[in-house]
C-alpha cells in the first residue's frame, strides 16, 4: 500500500530595509499603525507563526456559530507552526529579527530542533543570502550569494544545510549546478517548472551537464494558488481536505501533497491564517491515511522516481522565465492597467554596470591588501557579515597582508562592505512591482549610494550612473526616472557621519547621554563653547571627526557643524528633522507637551488658512 505525505512549506522573507549608513529602520508610513513593514509584518504573521493559537468555545454543550466570531471562547492550544512546518527564512530579515524581535528567531530555532527529534530531519533549509534572482546574477555573485546563505544558516541553525530555497523559485541549470556544487541536496519547485515528473508530487532527480544531481520536490501549484489568492484559508476543515486529495482511497504509490507558499500569506496577506493553519494541520495529523513530515525526511525515506529536466530559466512568479526582473514582460500587479514597466531593463543595466565598476575596485585593490585571493575573502566574508564591530574588525584583521597601516586596514573593510552594498542592489522586490518610484526601488538605489561612496571613485562613476539611470522610466513624457528617486530621495544631501555627530552634539546638550547612533559609535567632549565629536563606523572603521554648536530644543533645535579643522563658512546648518530618525525622538519626547510641539514647526504655516 502507498503512503500519502503532507508539507507545508513557507517562505520568510524581508527585504534589507536598513538606512545604508545608520543601519536601522527608518519609519515606513504606509506600515502604519506600526513603524515599518518588518514590525508590522511580524506582528501579524511571524511571531503568530510561533504560537498559532486555538481557541473552544466555553459550555459543555456550545456549538460554533460562524456569525460569531467573538463568541465566549477558551484559549485551547498553542502552536509553533515552525516545528511542523518546512521553512526558509531570509538572512536579511535574520538580520532585523536579532535585534528588532529575537523571540521569534528562537521560536524559528526550537521550531527545527523539535523537527529534527521528531522526524531526523530539520524544517529549515538554506537560501541566499539576499533575495536576488539567481539566473540573472553574474556566476560570482551566484556562488557567494550560495556561500553566504549557507554560512549563515549554519551558523543559525547549528547544522548544514540539506535543502535550499531559490527566490521567487527562480533557477536555471547553472543556478542548480552552483547550488549542487555546495553540496545542497534537494529543493521544492513549481510543477510547471520541472519537466517529467508523474504528478504524485514524490521526489525526482536533475542531473547537471557536470553530473551533479539535485532532489526536486514539486509542489502542488493549483493548491498553492488557492491558499495566496483564493479563500481556502478561511475554512480550516476545507484545507485539510485539499492536503488529504487520497482520504478513502487504496494508494498503491507514494504519494505527496506540498503546499509551499509565502509565509506571509498565514496573517499578513490573510488575517487569522496562521489559526486555520494550525486547525487544519491538526486534522490531518489525526487521519491516519496521511501523515505530516518535512521535506528532508521525504527525501531519506524516498529515493528519486524519476529523471527530470527543467524549464530553464523559470520562476513561479513570472510566465515568461526571469524576465520579470529586467522586462516589460506583462508580468504585474494591477493587471488593469496596461504593461508599462520598460523601466525594469534599463534598472538592471544601470546595477550591472555598476557592479562591475565595484568588482573592477574590488579586485584591483584588494588584490594588494589581502592575503589570498580577493574572491575567497569575500566568500569567507558570509561567516561574519551579519556582526558588526569587533567581529568585523577580527575578520579584517585575518584575512589581510601583515603589515598594513590603519588606513589600509580600514580600506580593505570597505572594500568587503563594497561588496556588500553591491549585492544589496540586486535584491529582487526593486523589479517585482509596477512603478519605479517605489519604496522598494528607493531602498535599493540607497545601496547604490553606498556603492558609489566606498568605491571611491564618486567622480567617475555618478556621471554615467546617472545616465543609466535616467533611462529606467515607464515611457510616458515627462514620466520620473530612476535617476529621478535618486537624486530627490537617495544621494545623502549632508554626509551621514555629520548628521550622526550632529545627532549626538544635540542629545549631549539636552542632557541625553549617546554612545552610539544607528551603526556610528560617537564620542562627545567640549571645547571653547563647541561641541566635538569623535565617530567611527562599526562596520568600515572609518573614523571621522565633527565640531558644532547647538541652539533652541525641540521643533526650534539647530545645530551647525562642519568636519574638524574645516572653514566655518562651509558648516552646514541641521534642524530636527535633519538628524537621525531615533536622535530626533528623543530629542522631541521631552517636549511633546509644549506650545512648540503644536505649533513650533515654520514649513507647516503655509497651510494655516486651509
Amino acid at each position: 500500500m502507498g503512503t500519502h505525505s503532507v508539507i507545508i512549506h513557507q517562505h520568510l522573507y524581508q527585504p534589507p530595509r536598513e538606512d545604508p549608513w545608520f543601519e536601522v529602520v527608518d519609519t515606513e508610513r504606509s506600515a502604519a499603525p506600526d513603524h515599518d513593514w518588518n514590525a508590522r509584518i511580524t506582528r501579524e504573521c511571524y511571531t503568530r507563526l510561533a504560537s498559532a493559537a486555538a481557541y473552544r468555545l466555553t459550555g459543555r454543550d456550545a456549538v460554533p456559530s460562524p456569525g460569531e466570531p467573538d463568541a465566549k471562547a477558551g484559549l485551547a492550544r498553542l502552536i509553533n507552526l515552525y516545528a511542523w512546518c518546512s521553512f526558509d527564512v531570509g538572512a536579511t530579515l535574520c538580520e532585523w529579527l536579532d535585534s528588532e524581535a529575537p523571540h521569534v528567531l528562537h521560536a524559528m530555532q526550537a521550531g527545527d530542533a523539535a523537527s529534527v527529534a521528531r522526524w531526523g530531519h530539520g524544517n529549515a533549509i538554506a537560501a541566499p543570502y539576499h533575495h536576488v534572482i539567481l539566473p540573472l546574477a553574474s556566476p560570482r555573485d551566484r556562488i557567494t550569494e550560495i556561500r553566504w546563505g549557507i554560512r549563515d544558516f549554519t551558523r543559525r541553525f547549528g547544522r548544514a544545510p540539506e535543502g535550499f530555497w531559490f527566490p521567487e523559485c527562480a533557477i536555471n541549470e547553472e543556478t542548480l549546478e552552483a547550488a549542487a556544487a555546495e553540496g545542497i541536496r534537494y529543493t521544492v519547485l513549481a510543477p510547471y517548472q520541472v519537466q517529467g515528473h508523474d504528478g504524485s508530487g514524490m521526489p525526482v532527480r536533475w542531473r547537471g551537464a557536470s553530473g551533479r544531481e539535485l532532489i526536486i520536490v514539486p509542489y502542488d501549484g493549483a493548491l498553492a494558488g488557492d491558499v495566496a489568492f483564493g479563500g481556502l484559508l478561511r475554512d480550516s476543515g476545507a484545507l485539510a481536505g485539499r492536503l488529504t486529495p487520497y482520504r478513502g482511497q487504496e494508494l498503491t504509490s507514494a504519494r505527496c501533497t506540498t503546499l509551499a507558499t509565502d509565509g506571509e500569506t498565514f496573517g499578513h496577506h490573510h488575517h487569522g491564517g496562521d489559526s486555520t493553519l494550525a486547525e487544519a494541520l491538526s486534522l490531518v495529523a489525526r487521519r491516519t491515511h496521511s501523515r505530516l513530515t518535512n521535506l528532508g525526511a521525504l527525501v531519506a525515506q524516498h529515493a528519486p522516481h524519476a529523471d527530470v529536466s527543467i524549464v530553464s530559466p523559470s520562476a513561479w512568479s513570472c510566465s515568461h522565465g526571469v524576465e520579470r526582473w529586467r522586462s516589460n514582460c506583462g508580468c504585474r500587479i494591477d493587471g488593469g492597467k496596461p504593461p508599462a514597466q520598460q523601466w525594469r531593463g534599463p534598472l538592471r543595466h544601470a546595477m550591472e554596470q555598476l557592479a562591475v565598476r565595484c568588482q573592477e575596485v574590488f579586485e584591483r585593490e584588494g588584490a594588494t591588501l589581502f592575503a589570498a585571493d580577493p574572491w575567497s575573502v569575500r566568500d569567507a566574508y558570509g561567516e561574519v557579515v551579519a556582526f558588526d564591530g569587533e567581529k568585523l574588525g577580527a575578520f579584517v584583521a585575518q584575512h589581510v597582508r601583515s603589515g598594513l597601516s590603519t588606513e589600509e586596514r580600514q580600506r580593505a573593510a570597505e572594500l568587503l562592505e563594497l561588496s556588500r552594498a553591491s549585492l544589496r542592489t540586486f535584491t529582487s522586490c526593486a523589479w517585482f512591482f509596477d512603478e519605479v518610484d517605489r519604496i522598494e526601488v528607493r531602498q535599493v538605489l540607497g545601496y547604490v549610494a553606498r556603492c558609489v561612496e566606498l568605491s571611491g571613485a564618486a567622480a567617475r562613476i555618478t556621471p554615467d550612473l546617472l545616465r543609466w539611470l535616467s533611462l529606467a522610466t515607464n515611457g510616458s513624457p515627462g514620466a520620473i526616472s530612476a535617476a529621478d528617486v535618486f537624486v530627490r530621495d537617495v544621494m545623502p544631501h549632508v554626509a551621514p557621519e555629520l548628521r550622526a555627530a550632529a545627532g549626538a552634539m544635540a542629545l549631549t546638550a539636552a542632557g541625553l547621554h549617546a554612545t552610539s547612533i544607528g551603526a556610528f559609535d560617537v564620542r562627545v567632549t567640549s571645547q571653547d563653547s563647541l561641541w566635538q565629536v569623535e565617530v567611527v563606523h562599526r562596520r568600515t572603521a572609518r573614523r571621522s571627526f565633527a565640531v558644532g554648536a547647538v541652539s533652541g530644543a525641540g521643533s526650534e533645535l539647530r545645530v551647525r557643524t562642519g568636519i574638524r579643522g574645516s572653514d566655518p563658512g562651509s558648516w552646514v546648518e541641521l534642524f530636527v528633522h535633519d538628524l537621525p530618525e531615533q536622535v530626533a525622538r528623543a530629542l522631541l519626547l521631552v517636549h511633546a507637551a509644549d506650545d512648540n510641539a503644536l505649533l513650533g514647526d515654520p514649513l507647516s504655516t503655509d497651510r494655516a488658512g486651509e
